[in-house]
């Protein structure tokens, strides 16, 4: 049976992980100051995928799946998402919210199923909705009423993705990634020219220095490879319910990181809202674990 607590090095593992994954944000932000948005996203995939693609064995799902979760997560996630964050929402919020991809997924988990919401899960979401509610209240140019829709937009595509991964349990997710990054790249680059036209593109390109380049590596090699690989390891060594609550670091790590690198405010609306959001997201994932520590008859 797998181990019920992590050790020491594996939650240094999981904790580096959430880092990167909540670092990451600003690391857009920086990327974004050179290369329109869809073309840092279609840079991202074209690295993520290059040359991982030659060494990791296709994983034995159909291609349809694999078109699918990369279209969602590619133009759908981070197409939405770098759009988002190119000026219409900064990177500490834009961390928070995008985690509504947890209610999304259970939201068409539950269609799919025709599983009901429990009454733990109401307050999950309403919490969650009451945050990004004040975000949407008062974000003024840290959030346009735009750069908040595309931003859920961005978390239902994520949760679209997962919806579509899951239909493949104990696949090899790195290898799931990377060859999903065939579909992700396409049409990540026909937006990018429909949209942002080659000579945008050509620019980005040429004002690109280290530090650019530097931001997309660390989205290729860093979010997507280290993060996926590192997370997929230690999901198979410990149930879910030892990992998961550590994605819960995400959103402090991306809100902190804005605040001192960016020097992003964090005013007493700005962090009720993650409290909130945080909050939420908590319930959810430690309600039903709560439920059967205590042998109570049901997790609702």
């Amino acid at each position: 049976m797998p181990a019920s607590q992590l050790t020491l090095p594996h939650a240094l593992l999981a904790l580096a992980v959430t880092a990167v994954w909540g670092t990451n944000f600003v690391v857009i932000r920086l990327g974004l100051d050179d290369l329109p948005p869809l073309l840092f996203a279609t840079l991202r995939f074209t690295f993520a995928l290059l040359p991982a693609l030659l060494l990791l064995k296709r994983p034995p799902v159909p291609w349809s799946r694999l078109a699918a979760y990369g279209v969602l997560i590619g133009a759908g996630q981070f197409g939405l998402l770098f759009i988002a964050m190119n000026g219409r929402i900064s990177p500490g919020l834009a961390s928070l919210v995008v985690q509504s991809q947890v209610f999304f997924t259970i939201a068409l988990s539950m269609a799919a199923t025709g599983e009901r919401v429990r009454p733990f899960q109401w307050l999950a979401v309403a919490m969650a909705a009451g945050g990004v509610g004040l975000i949407a209240a008062q974000g003024g140019g840290d959030a346009t009423p735009l750069g908040l829709a595309l931003v859920l937009l961005a978390a239902a595509a994520w949760a679209g993705g997962n919806t579509v991964a899951r239909r493949d349990p104990g696949v090899n997710m790195l290898a799931y990634v990377v060859w999903s990054s065939l579909f992700a790249v396409p049409p990540l680059l026909g937006l990018s020219l429909l949209l942002e036209g080659p000579a945008a593109m050509a620019a980005g390109l040429a004002r690109a220095d280290a530090v650019t380049w530097a931001a997309v590596l660390w989205q290729s090699v860093g979010n997507s490879l280290f993060g996926y690989a590192a997370w997929g390891w230690l999901l198979g060594r410990y149930p879910a319910a030892t990992v998961a609550p550590m994605s819960l670091l995400v959103p402090v790590f991306g809100m902190a990181a804005s605040a001192l690198w960016l020097g992003e405010a964090l005013p007493a609306w700005k962090l009720g809202a993650a409290g909130l959001i945080i909050a939420g997201l908590a319930l959810n994932l430690g309600w039903p674990h709560l439920a059967r520590r205590l042998k109570w008859p049901a997790a609702g």
